[in-house]
């Protein structure tokens, strides 16, 4: 079991990382002394035994656990589910020093700790991440939101979480595509902040691919530190945090435009980063080669770095609205592979040269 600090300022809290956790999940907790009930928002899709063995282990600490069931996947994250989910709180008479626990996927850890954050004007929130994006990257840091129509985050808070417990034991049972989508967020740390990690995936990702809890372990808490020590820096996005958004402008316009139905997260933001990787180099920011590199990386891991695009114009509309767009589209690019940069000036015939040798409709 590894323990990961986020030395947020006056909210610190751990990331544990760890094989079958779920039944000591009680002691892994801070204190809450005036906590009595946790509400666990969960993945209808979860294995019920996930769900049973989480509640033992909350249980031992004296929480009577309540599961508040939620649509798997993006489906979860809508204004319609969250207002659901708060005459849920209501009905049931939660009080703001119960608990809200996230149990499933990085949609349910931001519907939950949106949730969390403004029923009462704020309760205490356990991210419990099930899939590798989860754990890597979104049960950490506080971000929480739900989806628009015209966009993906667009209601949110920030709200850090009270404890993070990320067992690797659930990712075995993840379909493979789902497994695969968290790599993205993986290969994202290694191009952007870990070069050790960089080197170790393309020398030999089988460990990782196979799913060795010997291999994940250390995997998910190099993640988790990497995101700590930015979050810790810029707890707000605002500066430095936004090197994490490396390949999510267009995957986040992917996504969208696919109606949040069609390629997943990280699928999204693997055809990102490599269309980042090119928008740098028709810049001249980077050397030859850097769209080459992540492309064998991502292909190695399982992803796929081409697709359809959607045309040209609708992209470019759907950039307008991204959270980080002030007048300008802004871009997080790599001057080489663990040197990322967050350019504004970038200009839209740029932008639309590269989406189209992409493959975009003009």
């Amino acid at each position: 079991m590894e323990r990961v600090k986020v030395e947020v300022p006056g909210r610190a809290y751990d990331v544990v990382v760890g094989t079958d956790l779920f039944g000591r999940a009680g002691e892994l907790l801070p204190e809450l002394p005036k906590a009595a009930t946790a509400f666990v928002v969960v993945d209808s899709a979860l294995d019920e035994a996930v769900f049973r063995g989480l509640g033992e282990g909350l249980g031992v600490r004296g929480l009577h656990v309540v599961p508040l069931a939620v649509p798997a996947g993006e489906a979860a994250k809508s204004l319609r589910v969250y207002e659901t989910l708060l005459h849920q709180l209501a009905t049931q008479e939660a009080h703001r020093d119960d608990l809200v626990v996230a149990l499933g996927g990085g949609a349910v850890g931001d519907l939950g700790g949106f949730v969390a954050s403004t029923y009462m004007r704020g309760m205490p929130v356990v991210q419990v991440p099930t899939t590798l994006t989860g754990q890597v990257d979104s049960a950490i840091g506080g971000k929480t939101a739900v989806n628009l129509p015209e966009g993906k985050n667009l209601v949110g808070t920030f709200h850090q979480p009270v404890a993070v417990i990320a067992d690797v034991a659930t990712l075995a049972t993840l379909p493979d595509r789902h497994y695969r989508t968290g790599l993205a967020e993986v290969a994202k740390y290694a191009l952007t902040l870990d070069l050790e990690l960089l080197d170790r995936l393309e020398a030999d990702p089988g460990p990782v691919l196979a799913r060795n809890p010997e291999a994940l372990e250390p995997l998910v808490a190099r993640c988790a530190a990497a995101k700590a020590r930015t979050v810790v820096e810029d707890e707000r996005d605002t500066g430095t945090r936004l090197i994490l958004n490396y390949g999510h402008t267009l995957g986040h316009a992917i996504e969208r435009l696919d109606a949040f139905a069609g390629r997943t997260h990280g699928e999204a933001i693997a055809i990102g980063m490599v269309f980042a990787a090119r928008l740098a180099e028709a810049r001249g920011m980077t050397e030859p080669g850097l769209a080459a590199r992540t492309q064998r990386l991502l292909k190695a891991l399982g992803l796929e770095t081409e697709g359809p695009l959607p045309p040209v114009r609708e992209v470019v509309d759907a950039f307008r609205l991204d959270k980080k767009f002030h007048g300008t589209v802004r871009f997080v690019l790599l001057e080489d592979v663990g040197r990322p940069i967050v350019v504004d000036d970038v200009a839209t015939d740029d932008v639309r040269d590269v989406l189209i040798e992409m493959g975009a409709a003009a």
